[in-house]
């Protein structure tokens, strides 16, 4: 991976911005009386600053950064003392706008001019964004704030330290990659889960089978089914959420193997010919419902540590299992694990079929059958659930984008 040090400038003060903006986040949600969102953010703006401009002027720069941040936070301190005498300057966001314009304008003379210009703009912007930072971060609950620090921890602070080593039987168990796929696990369902928070109670029928879908498709199904049976009038409605979830099912996959195995090209048209079956028949169905408005249910918070890591060992032994299916059995024998670990979920499967992919252990045309097969046992474990709990009603609306489904994949497999 490429340092932090050998990233172009514009990277480093994005880079910048956003830890300055995370930990201003807590401090913000915990309501400091030093500095919020914002006063972090531009603390870390001016530390980078202060960094270029050491590299032409020497390390005396950052050491005058530093001792003007800590005279900013002491007259700040003062002032929040005497709120009552001077009720305007009780932050410090202006002792650091000031203090970095100060900065940019060194930088406008040493360049590059691009660089100072956009650092003036996201002051401008930050500077700006008072109300809508504020609020946003009263709207986090102490749960997710803590939900947003376990995947800092996870990602930030545990990834660097695991060995990027690969052990047991031919190295098939490496700790660095099986952690990265936890983080990017718990990325995927952290997005979704943001976005619920702040779109899910008003999603439609097109956005909850989106957002169901990028949380878990299999417990989308299962709610929504249910659901059908105690609203038979919502039936066509649930089964457009149901059947936008299996379609967000490919989404993930994609994302996943475009991550960790971009060049793995092989299984782009069978992951295409795979969607389109499922989503042809979907939009004909979504038509015929219209486009009504239901919300989502409550989502479970997706970044609990301990689930976290219950899928790092879920993706070890799928990618053990596979990989020695692969030396003793052959092809066929990875396709059975396929098959079995794609009944309940497939994030597993694929993510150590493309790790094999990357790494050189498998070859691409034997390693998309084994993510279709996943697929498809997954959709019909779905469909089972749809069958047991959504009742004939939905079952019948459902059959015609399950069948094609099931016959595009096997399909794929006879041919491939």
């Amino acid at each position: 991976m490429t340092g932090i040090e050998d990233n172009h400038p514009f990277q480093q003060l994005i880079i910048s911005l956003v830890l300055g903006l995370l930990v201003g986040l807590q401090r913000q949600w915990a309501d400091s009386p030093l500095g919020g969102i914002r006063t972090f953010a531009l603390i870390s703006l001016l530390g980078t600053i202060c960094a270029f401009l050491a590299d032409k002027y020497g390390a005396w720069i950052v050491a005058v950064g530093f001792l003007g941040t800590i005279a900013a936070m002491v007259a700040g301190d003062i002032a929040k003392k005497d709120k009552v005498a001077s009720p305007a300057h009780s932050g410090l966001v202006t002792e650091f706008a000031m203090m970095l314009m100060f900065a940019t304008g060194a930088l406008v003379h040493l360049g590059p001019v691009w660089l100072a210009a956009t650092l003036a703009g996201s002051l401008a912007v930050i500077l700006q964004a008072k109300l809508e930072l504020h609020g946003l971060v009263s709207r986090f609950t102490a749960k997710e704030i803590r939900a947003i620090m376990q995947f800092v921890l996870i990602s930030l602070v545990i990834l660097p330290l695991v060995p990027d080593k690969g052990y047991g039987p031919f190295g098939a168990l490496n700790p660095h990659q099986t952690w990265l796929m936890v983080v990017l696990m718990v990325a995927i369902s952290l997005i979704g889960y943001i976005i619920y928070k702040f779109h899910g109670a008003k999603a439609g029928v097109l956005l909850g089978g989106v957002l169901g879908g990028l949380i878990s498709s299999t417990a989308t199904t299962l709610t929504y089914a249910k659901r059908s049976k105690e609203e038979a009038k919502g039936t066509f409605q649930n089964t457009i959420i149901i059947l936008v979830a299996w379609g967000m099912v490919y989404g993930r996959v994609a994302v996943e193997i475009a991550v960790v195995a971009p060049q793995f090209r092989a299984v782009w048209i069978p992951l295409g010919v795979m969607f389109l079956a499922s989503a042809l028949p979907t939009v004909w169905l979504w038509r015929q419902a219209g486009n009504h408005h239901k919300g989502m249910p409550r989502q479970d918070n997706p970044t609990e540590l301990r689930m976290a890591i219950l899928f790092g060992f879920l993706y070890s032994a799928v990618l053990f299992a596979a990989i020695c299916a692969k030396n003793y059995l052959g092809t066929g024998g990875l396709l059975v694990v396929g098959v079995l670990s794609g009944l309940t979920e497939i994030d597993a499967i694929t993510l150590s079929t493309a790790r094999m992919v990357a790494t050189g252990g498998l070859q691409q045309q034997e390693a998309w059958p084994v993510i279709i097969s996943a697929i498809l046992a997954n959709t019909v474990f779905k469909g089972g659930l749809v069958a047991v709990w959504g009742g004939k009603a939905m079952l019948r609306k459902i059959g015609l984008p399950l069948v094609a489904t099931i016959a595009a994949a096997l399909v794929l497999l006879i041919s491939g």
